[in-house]
């Protein structure tokens, strides 16, 4: 009785196989944008990525961990499918109470603009 020999298990880098890279502009058709906004992302060292020279390449598992980095989950949790809203949660609904109604959009800070630059460093006036 012959017995096979098993697969070779890769024990140096050179045995295993290399994996597939994949142009930026081929990441940004899987994510649906720019192949700039990619690169600029890459650059900067915002996503994931390797260099090959002075090009930009991205392993599947790069892609992978692009999705998650900018995945958003909800701020809340959802609520519980089948539960009855109360009339006094319901936008719009006229409760017997006079209380004031709350505002739907949170308040904001105000934003101040800096002085320019220009007339600091130089000590001009405009």
């Amino acid at each position: 009785m012959h017995r096979s020999a098993p697969a070779p298990v890769p024990d140096r880098p050179s045995d295993a196989p290399l994996p597939r890279l994949y142009r930026p502009e081929e990441i940004a058709g899987a994510l649906g944008c720019s192949a700039w906004w990619v690169k600029d992302r890459a650059r900067r060292s915002l996503i994931p990525h390797t260099r090959v020279g002075r090009a930009y390449r991205f392993t599947a598992e790069h892609l992978a961990e692009v999705v998650r980095l900018y995945e958003e989950r909800p701020a809340q949790p959802a609520r519980a499918v089948g539960v009855a809203a109360t009339p006094s949660s319901v936008p719009g609904a006229q409760t017997g109470s006079a209380q004031p109604r709350r505002p739907l959009i949170a308040p904001t800070t105000r934003l101040r603009a800096r002085p320019p630059r220009r007339q600091q460093q130089y000590g001009t006036v405009a």
